[in-house]
């Protein structure tokens, strides 16, 4: 059953992604593109964007469960903004900035199978497992730091 929920509201996910024009390189391309030709109708998709999703965090905020029976964990303001957050968001924001894509309608345009998404999406999946890789090191690194305080 989660499987097909899951498959259902992503397939409505990306039907929005190409409806709203996000999945056209240009069209993102020339929103972010503020100081030169700038082209504002993603705006509009982010305004809805919000619009729907301000009620939906709000619910979610009562109950402690999804309706699948996951929980339900929203970020809230006692998490402090760290550096590899700061560093992370800045290269999303590059890659975003420089190719067009980001990861969502890269999933979706991936059926296009041109070689730039093709690229894109590989450059995606190692920068994915190259992150995968900063958490457990940090970890191992504060695992030493914590043995090494207890030795002395």
């Amino acid at each position: 059953m989660r499987a097909i929920t899951s498959a259902i509201f992503g397939f409505i996910f990306g039907a929005g992604l190409v409806i709203s024009g996000m999945t056209d390189p240009n069209r993102v391309l020339g929103f972010l593109d503020v100081a030169g030709n700038w082209d504002p109708t993603l705006a509009f998709v982010m305004v809805g964007a919000i619009a729907v999703t301000l009620p939906a965090f709000a619910l979610a905020r009562r109950v402690r469960n999804a309706a699948l029976g996951g929980p339900i964990s929203i970020p809230d303001r006692k998490r402090p903004i760290t550096l590899s957050l700061v560093i992370g968001a800045a290269i999303f924001g590059v890659g975003w900035g420089l190719s067009g894509i980001c990861p969502g309608p890269a999933i979706v345009i991936l059926t296009t199978a041109t070689v730039k998404v093709s690229v894109f999406f590989a450059a995606l999946v190692l920068g994915l497992w190259i992150a995968s890789l900063v958490p457990a090191r940090a970890q191992r690194r504060e695992r030493d730091d914590a043995l090494q305080n207890l030795i002395r």
